[in-house]
């Protein structure tokens, strides 16, 4: 097994910015570190899952992989359209920040976030399993992974965190920023572009 390259995987996946890491940069401006935690251990838990469920069904999931693959695209596309809307407009509504910000919305984040699932559904299959078999040590491995995961939710709210007066200062600036790169990641991951070009 190549090491390197399973943990540069996943390091460059979890530590890019993507859906469940700009509403955790979002939280930690209007709400705080403590609420953010709220969402992390959302996306945390449905991550984990994600990963276990893949080394169980890998051979089931496979063979539908393009069908999963469409309805994540539009969900997921939908729901990130669903979350810019609220990043948006957080100053202005406390319940559309604590919608955003919930346990809930992590969790539904990952499960259609199509980077997060890919991920997921590819890792553990492609770098661990055509070496390791037994079911002790794939669970190792879908720990290691969550973790890293977890640490780069967790960089994201403390980098959130650091930048937290200067978001303030430029809130509504910095709320519409962050609200259109989702709306930007919704449109990447929607396949409206491959149709575009293709």
């Amino acid at each position: 097994m190549n090491f390197s390259s399973f943990f540069i995987y996943c390091f460059v996946v979890a530590f890019t910015p993507g859906p469940s890491n700009i509403v955790i940069l979002a939280a930690v401006q209007n709400e705080g570190m403590k609420k953010a935690l709220r969402y992390i251990a959302g996306a945390s838990l449905a991550f984990f899952l994600l990963i276990a469920a893949s080394v169980f069904l890998n051979s089931v999931l496979g063979s539908s992989m393009p069908a999963i693959l469409a309805f994540m695209q539009i969900a997921g596309s939908l729901f990130m359209l669903y979350l810019a809307y609220q990043i948006y407009r957080m100053d202005v509504s406390e319940n559309a920040s604590n919608q955003a910000t919930s346990f809930t919305s992590g969790f539904l984040t990952q499960f259609l976030n199509p980077k997060v699932v890919v991920f997921t559904l590819t890792v553990i299959p492609s770098f661990v399993m055509p070496y390791y078999k037994s079911g002790p040590v794939l669970s190792v491995f879908v720990v290691i992974v969550t973790l890293i995961g977890v640490a780069a939710y967790l960089t994201w709210a403390v980098c959130g965190t650091l930048f937290q007066g200067i978001m303030q200062k430029y809130q509504k600036a910095s709320q519409t920023i962050l609200a259109l790169l989702l709306v930007y990641s919704a449109i990447s991951v929607s396949g409206i572009t491959d149709l575009i070009k293709g």
